[in-house]
C-alpha cells in the first residue's frame, strides 16, 4: 500500500478536526474538579461543539479570528436517572455552561450500562418467572434483550427513565436468540428504580426452534465453486493524499471527521475547477435514522429505534477489515471518543477510503469522423459501518470525477423476528415455519448543509411539465419543465412526484456560468414510500422528519439533528417541526437540506437466517456549476489495461 500521509504531530489542532485523546482527558478534568463526575455519573455523549458557520468561514478567509474548539458532553447520573448538558473550552480547560436536560421534553441516551440491567431486574420478578414457566422456560435459558421505550403518554412513566424487554431462549452460549422469540410477552423495567413496572403477556406462542447459527448443517450448502480470486492493484498508490483528517483526491478537497451520534462526517467538500478551489458542501452526516415497525400487537406497537439519537449508533462501529469489508488500496482512519466513565478510547480502522473504477465516464464513437474515444469513471469511496442491535448499516459516500456527490446506505444483518401467528398475519411475514418477521421501515435522515460557490442559496423544485395539444403544441409532442423557488420554510417541505421526475437544485443566487445560468448542484433520489404510520401516531409525531423527503431551513448552529436534541422518550414535534416553525426565509440565505430516504421492508425468506445487503441511496450532481463537461482532461486509460482502438482510442 503506498499513500501519501503527512505528518501533522507537530501541527496545531485543526479547528474542526475530531477531539483527539488529550482533549477528553481535558473534559473530563474540567468536569471533575466542578465536581461532577461522581461515582454515579456517566458520559453519554462527548463531542465537538462546532462554532458557527459563518465565524469559521470568516477566520479561513483571514476576516476573525480563531473561534474556539468547544466541547458538548451529555452526563448520565445513574443514581438519579437525570442528565446533564455541558458546554466546555477545550482549549483553555473552562467550563461555560451547564443545562439540567427536563426528562418531560428528552432524556440522555441509553448507555451501554443500562443494556445488562434489564436482565438482572426480571432475574428475580416473580411475575416474570411465572410468564417464562407458562412457555417452559426459566430466566437462565432466556436472554432479555431491551429496547428503547418511545413516548406514548402511558400512565406512570412520566418523567421516569424507561425501557421496554423481549425473551429470546438461548439454549447454549453460542446459540443464537434471535432465531427462538418468546412472544406474546413483554416487559417494562425502570432503568434508575430497577423495577419492572408492567408486564404484558398477551399470549402464549410456540417458540420457534429451528436453529439460526451460521455453521449449523441445515444452514449449509455445497460450496461454491469457480470463484477466482479477484484482485485490485494499484501498482503507483492510490492517487489520494492525507494530512491527518484533510483528504485530496484529483479535484476534490475535503475533510473526514468521525462524531459518536453521527459517525462518519464530511466537512468542507470543494472542487478544484481549473484552478480555483470552489465549495460545494460545508458538511454532511446522516443524522437521524429511524426503524418504525407495523406490528400492532399489544406487545408490539411501540416497537420504533432511533439509532442514532437513542443509541448513538457511532459507539457502535465496526473495525474494518482489509479483504472482508474494504478490498483494494485502503486508508483506514481511526477515531477517538470517550466511554462512559469520560476516558479516551480509540476506535481502530472504522471509516475505509479507497478509489474504485466505475466503468465508462464518457464514450463517443463518430461517424463522420471514425474516432473512438472512451474515459473510465472513477470515485473515492469514503464509509464505515456500525451494528445496533440486530442490524448492520453501512454508509457509504462516494465522491466521482465529475463533480458528482452519492451517499448510500446499506443494510444487512438479521431482521428482527417473531413467532409467527398459526392463523396468520398481516403485518408479518413467516419466513420459516413458525417464526415470522414484522413489516418495518429503514429511513434515514441527512443533513447536508450546502455551500454552493458560497453561503447565498436557493433551492428551487424542478419538474417535467406536460403541455396540452394547442396553437403552442398542435402536434402534442412537447412538454417542458417548470421551476418554483421555495421562498420559506414553511415551502421547504416537499413531497416527491415520480410522475414529473421533481427533483431539487440548490443553486447560488449571486453567481452564474458563462450563460447565465446560476450555478447549482441537483438533489435527485430513489423515490420510495416515507413513513407509513398514522399521522396522528407518536412516531410520526416525534420523527416529523420521515414524513417528507426534503426539509429545507435556514441554517442555525443549535439545528443538528432532525429529531431535536434529546431523542430517548422525546416530546412531540421536537427537530423539523420547531426549525422550520418561524418560517425563516429560503431565499439567498445559508441553507440546510434534511433529506429522508429509505427502505420499506417487507421481509422474505431469503433474509433468514442473514439478510443479504439492501440499498437505499441518493445523488447531488452539479447542474450548471460548471460552465461545459469539466472530466474532459481525463487521460486515456493505460495501454495495459486496455486494447487501443481506431484514432488511439480505448474500448471498454
Amino acid at each position: 500500500m503506498t499513500i501519501q500521509q503527512i505528518d501533522t504531530s507537530q501541527s496545531p489542532t485543526p479547528l474542526l478536526a475530531t477531539l483527539h485523546a488529550s482533549e477528553i482527558d481535558t473534559l473530563r478534568d474540567v468536569l471533575a474538579s466542578a465536581g461532577q463526575v461522581t461515582a454515579t455519573a456517566r458520559f453519554a455523549y462527548v463531542g465537538l461543539q462546532e462554532p458557527h458557520k459563518r465565524d469559521v468561514l470568516a477566520w479561513q478567509a483571514g476576516n476573525g479570528p480563531r473561534p474556539p474548539r468547544v466541547a458538548r458532553i451529555i452526563m448520565l447520573d445513574i443514581a438519579t436517572g437525570l442528565g446533564t448538558d455541558y458546554r466546555v473550552d477545550v482549549e483553555s480547560a473552562v467550563l461555560l455552561s451547564s443545562t439540567a436536560i427536563d426528562p418531560d421534553k428528552g432524556q440522555a441516551p441509553i448507555i451501554v450500562e443500562e443494556y445488562e440491567i434489564p436482565g438482572q431486574v426480571l432475574a428475580t420478578e416473580p411475575q416474570w418467572i411465572e410468564a417464562l414457566a407458562k412457555r417452559g422456560l426459566t430466566p437462565g435459558q432466556v436472554v432479555a434483550v431491551p429496547l428503547s421505550a418511545g413516548t406514548y403518554n402511558l400512565p406512570g412513566e412520566e418523567g421516569r427513565r424507561m425501557i421496554r424487554v423481549f425473551a429470546f431462549h438461548q439454549e447454549h452460549p453460542l446459540d443464537q436468540p434471535l432465531a427462538h422469540p418468546v412472544d406474546g410477552l413483554c416487559a417494562y423495567v425502570d432503568l434508575t428504580t430497577r423495577e419492572m413496572t408492567e408486564l404484558i403477556d398477551h399470549r402464549v406462542y410456540p417458540v420457534p426452534q429451528e436453529s439460526a447459527n451460521y455453521d449449523d448443517p441445515h444452514h449449509k450448502r455445497p460450496p461454491l465453486e469457480g470463484l477466482k480470486p479477484i484482485e485490485i492493484i494499484q501498482p503507483e498508490g492510490p492517487s489520494f493524499t492525507v494530512r491527518g483528517e484533510h483528504v485530496e483526491w484529483a479535484n476534490w478537497s475535503l475533510d473526514v471527521g468521525y462524531d459518536l451520534r453521527e459517525g462518519l462526517l464530511l466537512r468542507q467538500l470543494s472542487y478544484n475547477d481549473q484552478g480555483v478551489k470552489r465549495p460545494v458542501m460545508y458538511r454532511a452526516s446522516v443524522a437521524e435514522m429511524v426503524v418504525p415497525y407495523a406490528d400492532p400487537q399489544p406487545t408490539r406497537y411501540w416497537q420504533n429505534y432511533f439509532d442514532a439519537g437513542e443509541y448513538i449508533f457511532g459507539r457502535f462501529a465496526n473495525q474494518l477489515a482489509l479483504g472482508c469489508d474494504c478490498l483494494g488500496e485502503i486508508h483506514y482512519f481511526d477515531a477517538t471518543v470517550a466511554d462512559s466513565f469520560g476516558q479516551p478510547q480509540t476506535l481502530k480502522n472504522v471509516i475505509c477510503m479507497h478509489e474504485e473504477d466505475f466503468g465508462i465516464l464518457w464514450k463517443h464513437t463518430d461517424m463522420w469522423t471514425g474516432s473512438q474515444e472512451t474515459r473510465r469513471q472513477r470515485r473515492l469511496v469514503i464509509s464505515f459501518f456500525t451494528t445496533v442491535g440486530n442490524y448492520d448499516y453501512g454508509f457509504y459516500w462516494y465522491l466521482y470525477l465529475d463533480g458528482t456527490i452519492e451517499c448510500e446506505a446499506k443494510l444487512t444483518g438479521i431482521p428482527f423476528p417473531t413467532s409467527f401467528p398459526p392463523e396468520g398475519s398481516a403485518f408479518q411475514n413467516e419466513l420459516i415455519p413458525g417464526l415470522g418477521a414484522p413489516y418495518h421501515q429503514h429511513l434515514f435522515n441527512v443533513r447536508l448543509d450546502m455551500t454552493v460557490d458560497g453561503v447565498s442559496n436557493a433551492v428551487e423544485e424542478v419538474q417535467a411539465k406536460r403541455l396540452p395539444i394547442s396553437g403552442l403544441n398542435p402536434h402534442g409532442n412537447a412538454f417542458s419543465c417548470e421551476t418554483t423557488r421555495l421562498r420559506s420554510e414553511k415551502e421547504g417541505n416537499r413531497d416527491y412526484n415520480a410522475a414529473l421526475g421533481r427533483v431539487w437544485h440548490i443553486i447560488n443566487t449571486e453567481k452564474t456560468n458563462r450563460v447565465g445560468k446560476p450555478t447549482g448542484y441537483v438533489l435527485q433520489s430513489a423515490e420510495s414510500p416515507m413513513l407509513l404510520a398514522d399521522p396522528s401516531s407518536s412516531i410520526a409525531q416525534r420523527a416529523a422528519f420521515t414524513t417528507k423527503p426534503l426539509w429545507v431551513t435556514q441554517y442555525a448552529p443549535h439545528e443538528q439533528y432532525p429529531s431535536g436534541d434529546m431523542v430517548n422518550q422525546s416530546a412531540f414535534g421536537s427537530g423539523l417541526p420547531e426549525y422550520s416553525a418561524g418560517d425563516r426565509s429560503l431565499d439567498g440565505e445559508d441553507l440546510v437540506l434534511w433529506h429522508t430516504f429509505g427502505v420499506t421492508h417487507f421481509p422474505r425468506s431469503e433474509e433468514w437466517p442473514i439478510m443479504p445487503v439492501d440499498y437505499a441511496r441518493f445523488t447531488l450532481k452539479p447542474y450548471n456549476f460548471f460552465d461545459t463537461c469539466p472530466v474532459m482532461n481525463v487521460p486515456r486509460p493505460t495501454p495495459r489495461h486496455c486494447a487501443g482502438g481506431a484514432k488511439g482510442g480505448c474500448h471498454d
